[in-house]
């Protein structure tokens, strides 16, 4: 597992390009019969991708976790975004999931293995975890079960469709909030107006994209901001002092995920675009 420390906007605006690159992006999630996992000292979120080909893989708890099993402290919320159906197993449990089809898994559960139903189709599966202090119930959504809102316009660029899946009114969690962002054809815009949320960190995964498609992803403090070149299938740390939006060029699709201490969606303080520089 793969660690990387926080940061502070005091440093961070003066991080030139390679080191940005070093500090918020993930570059490579899925690897042929691997499991990839970044550990965030952010909220203490760990990112991570299993791309399930010939092998069933298994989550176990990495070192720096000082423990039995990866969810004896945690929660886990996956999400498939590409190929074909995953199957996952929660202590013995089996759950099949198609594109965009989320389950979360709550604390406690000892055994979590990953694999895809065809070897010819291998599914990708994303996935975030946060601590947990009590335990919920495992879940799965399909998308079309998801809270979803319909904002933005073509006008401006940003004309989506957010489904929100693991948060207070729908899947329950301890902390962890998930959901996932798809945007109409001719839209690019992500999160603009930008908006901070001191209280949360977030992290996003970049995907449906073409392989010379990229996406902008603007960063830093509202009047120091900054951009990483984001590319098909690369995820985002993005702390709590930071904005995060993006500009793609052509549209493409997101998840999001939070972790923190208030757990809900009221809490953000929107940028006004004259502060932005």
């Amino acid at each position: 597992m793969e660690i990387r420390h926080s940061t502070n906007p005091a440093d961070a605006k003066h991080y030139d390009t390679a080191r940005l690159r070093q500090q918020y992006l993930i570059e490579s999630l899925f690897q042929a019969d691997e499991i990839k996992m970044v550990y965030a000292h952010d909220d203490r979120l760990i990112i991570g991708g299993a791309n399930p080909v010939n092998a069933e893989l298994t989550i176990e708890a990495a070192d720096v976790l000082k423990t039995e099993y990866f969810l004896e402290r945690r929660e886990v919320g996956f999400i498939h975004v590409g190929g074909g159906e995953a199957v996952i197993e929660a202590d013995g449990e089996r759950y099949s999931l198609n594109k965009l089809d989320t389950l979360y898994v709550g604390k406690g559960t000892r055994s979590l293995t990953l694999s895809s139903a065809n070897a010819s189709n291998p599914a990708k599966v994303y996935f975030t975890s946060a601590l947990a202090h009590a335990t919920y119930p495992t879940r799965k959504v399909s998308v079309q079960e998801a809270n979803t809102l319909n904002l933005g316009s073509l006008e401006s660029s940003n004309e989506r469709t957010i489904h929100q899946i693991i948060h207070e009114n729908g899947v329950q969690s301890c902390q962890l909030m998930l959901g996932v962002t798809l945007f109409k054809p001719g839209s690019v815009w992500n999160t603009m107006p930008a908006h901070l949320h001191d209280r949360r960190m977030e992290a996003y995964l970049y995907f449906d994209m073409n392989a010379d498609a990229r996406v902008f992803h603007f960063m830093g403090e509202p009047n120091e901001t900054r951009h990483i070149v984001v590319a098909n299938e690369q995820a985002i740390i993005s702390p709590s002092w930071s904005i995060h939006s993006g500009a793609g060029t052509s549209s493409y699709a997101f998840v999001w995920a939070m972790a923190g201490e208030n757990y809900t969606f009221k809490d953000m303080d929107v940028v006004p675009m004259d502060a932005l520089k």
